[in-house]
């Protein structure tokens, strides 16, 4: 698509054709993204474990996640960015969450914003939409608040909780959600789920249902080796080849065969005696 990806877009895609997502937190890799024609690009909190080297995505506040979507917006050309809403600007300060989500959108150049739910998540979400603003919702596993859930595991897999989280996905339906993350679900769940909503379902180890997938883009690169889920495709190992070409980078300065003359610059001879 030559021209900007809108809302309209994502929706329209429902029970047509798969949708894309994709994590960045710069500008190269962005643009990278952008240009191999992903539909979404999410400016992840995940930018807290893979690029900050933190240990949990509540780690991060609107000053890092606005200085990231920045950088992502001024590479992006044709995707739909989602910033995420990170735990202090939503779950903890809801009186704020109208404030801090007009931020990512007129500060940060994003197209929508991404909630979790938590427990007032519908009225957060009901306000936020009423101010022009898109919104994702995001159910099953939620890393802001896992701790709630029994820690990072799958989430409906008995009666009672799948049937919590259909409710969940319903209700952010009718609150005005244009597109839905479901995180860690069972694939069956996820496919009752994708059927029950007009709007689109992006699944994260949630099953092949799902009307999109999304990865954090350096676990499917290979760019984070700390911990690996279950749920994630490496398709390459970019950390090999960073690391060889970083040792011959300091093999060649150790043993004088870089830089050559080509990579130098050169003063005139009569220049030089002046010297």
């Amino acid at each position: 698509m030559d021209r900007k990806i809108t809302v309209e877009d994502i929706l329209a895609c429902k029970n047509k054709r798969k949708i894309t997502m994709l994590t960045a937190y710069d500008y190269p890799l962005a643009s990278l993204i952008d240009k191999a024609g992903i539909n979404i690009i999410l400016v992840g909190d995940s930018v807290a474990n893979v690029v900050l080297g933190l240990n949990s995505t509540t780690e991060v506040g609107m000053t890092e996640m606005l200085h990231h979507a920045k950088a992502v917006t001024r590479a992006v050309k044709h995707a739909l960015v989602v910033g995420d809403m990170p735990y202090e600007s939503y779950q903890l300060n809801p009186q704020e969450s109208v404030k801090n989500a007009k931020r990512f959108i007129e500060e940060a150049g994003c197209d929508a914003v991404k909630l979790e739910w938590f427990d007032r998540c519908l009225e957060v979400t009901e306000e936020i939409i009423k101010s022009k603003i898109a919104v994702m919702g995001h159910i099953g596993l939620t890393p802001q608040t896992a701790d709630k859930l029994g820690g990072f595991k799958v989430q409906g897999r008995d009666a009672e909780t799948a049937r919590r989280l259909i409710e969940q996905a319903t209700a952010l339906e009718r609150v005005g959600c244009f597109s839905l993350v479901l995180e860690c679900v069972p694939d069956k769940l996820a496919q009752i789920i994708t059927r029950k909503l007009r709007i689109p379902t992006i699944g994260i180890g949630a099953g092949i249902y799902c009307d999109g997938q999304v990865l954090v883009t350096h676990d499917l690169l290979g760019l984070f080796e700390r911990f690996t889920p279950k749920f994630v495709k490496r398709y390459i190992n970019i950390s090999e080849l960073i690391t060889r070409a970083i040792q011959d980078f300091k093999n060649e300065v150790i043993n004088e065969k870089f830089p050559t003359p080509a990579h130098s610059f050169t003063i005139k001879e009569e220049e030089l005696r002046k010297l």
